[in-house]
């Protein structure tokens, strides 16, 4: 038979579930006045609910020690339970609070970003968002989100855009990044190694070019034919890394993008200075940021930042 149907389901002999919540909470802190705090209510209405679970068990479930709480072999155990439950119970509300449908956002950002910073992170976005359908335009040129072209963007530069909501990201800094194959130890060698170049979009406010690290550097750029035409050039970024990552030459390159090189050895930082060239950016039209899937994507994006 139906157990949904039945008219004949044995009730639940379960305590108030007042004193239930009252006793997790309790037994979280241990703490009666942490966990009036967390139920909003005051630390002697939890104790009483807590006595009045106790007395419906016919056991202690805490030794009341001075200033403190600890609990019995018996309040552990039903600690451990009502922890798993609650915990179950509140998954399944939040699930029901999702949409029912996927709701499509989408990012627009430079290839190199969305090569080099989103992708490796889709794994993580589909667990933290599994309603939302993130679809990722990755183009050099910029998207008027004010027309639609995208729901939310992430864009490096000063952050000061007409018409758009932002929020700074995390700083971009670029430096001479090469393979340690290279055994490139001191700024006065580098005229000694090819030099790899990566193009910016025209009105970049502060681009990382070579001429400028030389100048910043302090140190007189290679002599001869223009430091351009005697290396390597590459329109996108990622090409640049794939070129110093095989020992091509030094690449004057992302900090973040190429930070999981770095972090493995694959890639080195032999010197300074490194350029600063603003800031990444989270941007979405104004009058947009409120919208739930925007708003879900937008923090998302901001926590990953933020984590490094």
């Amino acid at each position: 038979m139906n157990e949904i149907g039945s008219s004949i389901r044995r009730p639940r002999r379960l305590p108030p579930l007042l004193s239930l919540r009252a006793f997790e909470a309790a037994a979280a802190h241990l703490s009666f006045q942490r966990a009036a705090l967390e139920l909003s209510v005051t630390p002697s209405a939890i104790s009483h609910q807590v006595r009045a679970l106790e007395d419906t068990l016919g056991r202690p479930l805490f030794r009341r020690l001075t200033r403190q709480l600890a609990l019995t072999p018996a309040g552990e155990r039903l600690f451990d339970d009502l922890r798993a439950g609650f915990d179950a119970l509140e998954a399944g509300v939040e699930r029901l609070r999702q949409p029912s449908a996927s709701q499509a956002v989408t990012l627009t950002t430079n290839t190199a970003f969305a090569a080099r910073w989103v992708l490796p992170r889709m794994v993580a976005f589909r667990k933290a968002c599994p309603g939302i359908e993130l679809r990722l335009h990755a183009s050099d040129t910029l998207v008027d989100l004010a027309l639609g072209g995208a729901d939310i963007a992430v864009r490096s530069g000063s952050g000061n855009w007409p018409g758009l909501v932002s929020r700074e990201l995390m700083p971009e800094r670029y430096a001479p990044l090469c393979s340690p194959m290279l055994g490139l130890k001191r700024a006065a060698d580098l005229p000694k190694h090819q030099l790899i170049h990566c193009d910016w979009q025209p009105g970049a406010a502060a681009p990382a070019l070579w001429p400028r690290w030389f100048k910043e550097a302090g140190i007189a750029p290679p002599r001869g034919r223009s430091m351009k035409a005697a290396g390597l050039s590459f329109s996108d970024e990622t090409h640049a890394i794939l070129a110093a990552l095989a020992g091509h030459g030094v690449a004057l390159l992302s900090l973040t993008l190429a930070a999981e090189e770095l972090r493995s050895g694959a890639l080195v930082q032999p010197f300074g200075p490194a350029l600063d060239t603003g800031s990444y950016f989270l941007a979405v039209a104004a009058g947009h940021e409120g919208e739930p899937a925007v708003r879900a994507v937008w923090e998302w994006i901001a926590s990953q930042a933020a984590e490094g």
